[in-house]
């Protein structure tokens, strides 16, 4: 799948929305940025609970890296270094879904280690 360059900067901007919404606590707003497949499986309370039980590195972030592009079962996927409160590194890879209206929406996450090949 060809991601133009504005489509690129969009997709940063969204994450960096969505990881916004997470540091200041914002459920509201972090829930709609997802992808009608999330928003119609979880419940936005649930969602929240979910990111922060399985990916709480992307909830408080002490810094974060973008690296670039790849595409993950056929979805675009920008991927980062994270790394957490203690100091502990991981990757980041956030998952994007092209909705009808031509937006973009977060589609999943996936935390790796570092060493990991995304494939």
């Amino acid at each position: 799948m060809y991601i133009s360059e504005n489509d690129k900067v969009a997709i940063r901007q969204l994450i960096e929305k969505q990881l916004q919404a997470f540091r200041q606590k914002d459920e509201v707003t972090a829930f709609a940025l997802t992808s009608p497949t999330i928003q119609n499986k979880y419940e936005q309370h649930d969602f929240i609970m979910a990111i922060e039980s399985k990916y709480n590195a992307i909830i408080q972030p002490r810094s974060i890296m973008f690296q670039g592009f790849t595409l993950v079962n056929n979805y675009p996927a920008l991927v980062s270094m994270i790394m957490n409160q203690e100091g502990e590194l991981t990757q980041g890879v956030f998952v994007v879904q092209h909705q009808p209206d031509y937006s973009w929406r977060i589609h999943g996450y996936e935390l790796l280690p570092v060493d990991e090949k995304i494939i």
